[in-house]
């Protein structure tokens, strides 16, 4: 009976050994990239033009991952969304290259404070190195400019108007993206 008991005591630790390895596994598969979450008052307002674009640079790291989720927060306040379109571009010497994503992926910004949620996994975007993540401004509204939230010396903020790329290095918008570890 002691034996059995002692066999029963060692097959339930290894079960927990090996259940403890998987979902450790498991949790150390995502990662964040991009600036941390900001709250407060340290805002950037942007215009609501069609065709510009807002973004920062994120080091997704020398072996390839899936992005998951872009987050970021910002404030609307015009009483109607603002539409938006995600690019994340490859970042090649001193300018985003090409666009990676090669289906629409569309969002909106709700009047009021907010944090933005954006579902990538199911557009399978695979990357790796440096690139940047960037949403697009859908239409243009002659409205009260939306405030991001930002965070200061983190990397700064890439701008795209005028058909041109432009860096502000002092303050970061707070773009996050959740990414999968992917095994390649």
């Amino acid at each position: 009976m002691t034996r059995q008991l002692t066999q029963l005591k060692l097959k339930m630790i290894l079960a927990s050994i090996i259940l403890l390895t998987v979902f450790s596994a498991q949790a150390q598969r995502t990662t964040t990239i991009g600036n941390a979450p900001r709250t407060g008052s340290s805002n950037s307002t942007f215009a609501v033009i069609k065709g510009q674009q807002i973004g920062i640079k994120m080091k997704a790291g020398s072996k390839p991952v899936k992005l998951l989720k872009l987050n970021f927060g910002v404030e609307n306040r015009s009483n109607d969304s603002l539409q938006f379109k995600v690019n994340v571009y490859e970042f090649n010497g001193a300018l985003p290259d090409e666009n990676l994503v090669k289906q629409t992926i569309v969002g909106s910004i709700p009047k009021g404070n907010n944090r933005i949620n954006v579902d990538l996994s199911p557009y399978e975007i695979e990357v790796k190195g440096t690139i940047l993540v960037s949403i697009e401004w859908l239409n243009t509204q002659h409205v009260a400019e939306p405030s991001f939230h930002i965070g200061l010396f983190n990397g700064g903020t890439w701008n795209y108007e005028n058909d041109a790329w432009k860096h502000t290095p002092v303050a970061g918008v707070d773009f996050s993206v959740l990414v999968e570890k992917l095994k390649k």
